[in-house]
């Protein structure tokens, strides 16, 4: 594959490249690069962790980059999810977790196989290496710069938070440099922690990224989209000042479990959720239909959508684009109830060999035992 279709797939539906320049040179390199993309194991696995951060991994796989998981069970442990128990924590990571996000990608169309998991516990244990990472890395970080990035961990800053919560950033950016990552990936939510991580790329000195010449370079911050929850708004229309705020406010959310889709819901749980979904008529500014639609069905040039419909409310059609769907949307040719049946269909037709994963006795009981673990919290 060329270096500028590798390009595409890698900025394909993304949000930002911290930079798209840098990302060129370490192309023309021909470097093998390693990809990282880190997950709390904070419960059941969404829409949004499962097919579109897993749809940004196959594109880095497709591009011939070496991709990894990386199981952050000291950071979910930090910031008190599956309260606070590391044991379980480290169970969940290790079964119910890893199994979620392989067959996520299998949705996708990618091999699981090729997929490289590393637990933060065997990361840092006996590793000299880290610790003195973590270190440098807290070194060129003010305890102001620390204080305004516990946003990552879904905090406000000014936030009264435990001391634990102040180490949580830079081990994150620790994490990167000791496992040598040179396209570290995340929601847009942890921009934060990235730009720490270009800012002190070329100050640090145990574990720096190199290039061939042995010249410090930056890693290159991979930003994917955040995909809204399926709720109304508590202000509609919203405010345009208030738009990015709200958005952050109401994107997919495991703790709102009636306004998200988890990868191994059954097909009545899928249908009623989207049917009861926010989704005004030609409007396409704050709508989380018309967001799914986009991120989660038209994710390359071979997606399409079947819109099933009588003939007096024009039959039906399929789309090949999302730019076509949203047109017609907001011009009422296409209704909100015909545009939600379809995107059940598809989703359902998605998640398929998740939900037939999950009916496995081995892989059931580790659902089951997470659920129960969430209901006795």
């Amino acid at each position: 594959m060329d270096i500028e279709k590798r390009f595409d797939l890698i900025k394909n539906n993304t949000e930002e490249i911290i930079t798209e320049n840098d990302l060129k040179i370490l192309l023309d390199s021909e470097t093998k690069i390693k990809h990282y993309i880190g997950f709390e194991i904070s419960g059941k696995i969404h829409l949004g962790t499962g097919l579109i951060c897993m749809s940004k991994v196959k594109d880095f796989m497709d591009a011939g980059i070496d991709c990894s998981i990386f199981l952050a069970d000291w950071h979910t442990w930090i910031n008190d999810k599956l309260d606070g128990d590391i044991e379980t924590i480290k169970k969940v990571a290790g079964g119910y977790f890893k199994e979620g996000l392989k067959t996520s990608l299998k949705c996708l169309g990618g091999n699981p196989d090729k997929l490289k998991f590393t637990l933060g516990s065997d990361l840092y244990h006996n590793n000299d290496d880290y610790w003195e990472t973590m270190i440098d890395v807290s070194k060129n970080i003010s305890l102001s710069r620390i204080l305004r990035s516990i946003a990552i961990m879904g905090r406000k800053e000014g936030d009264s938070v435990d001391f634990a919560k102040l180490i949580y950033p830079p081990m994150q950016v620790a994490d990167i440099f000791t496992q040598g990552i040179h396209l570290p990936h995340s929601g847009i939510d942890q921009r934060k922690a990235q730009v720490i991580m270009r800012d002190i790329a070329l100050k640090i000195k145990t574990k720096p990224l190199l290039d061939k010449q042995k010249n410090k370079i930056k890693p290159v911050a991979i930003h994917h989209h955040l995909i809204l929850g399926l709720g109304k708004p508590l202000i509609w229309p919203v405010p345009k000042d208030k738009l990015q705020k709200m958005w952050s406010a109401l994107k997919m959310s495991k703790s709102k479990p009636n306004t998200c889709i988890f990868i191994h819901d059954s097909q009545e749980e899928i249908k009623r959720k989207i049917m009861n979904a926010f989704c005004p008529e030609g409007e396409s500014e704050f709508n989380p239909i018309l967001d799914w639609v986009k991120y989660l069905i038209f994710k390359d040039s071979k997606s399409e959508l079947n819109v099933e419909r009588h003939k007096k409310f024009g039959g039906d059609i399929t789309y090949y684009s999302y730019n076509q769907i949203e047109n017609d949307f907001l011009e009422k040719k296409l209704h909100p109830m015909d545009l939600k049946n379809a995107l059940s269909e598809k989703l359902i037709e998605i998640l398929n060999p998740a939900r037939k994963h999950f009916e496995k006795p081995k892989v059931k009981k580790m659902l089951e035992e997470l659920e129960q673990i969430i209901i006795t919290r």
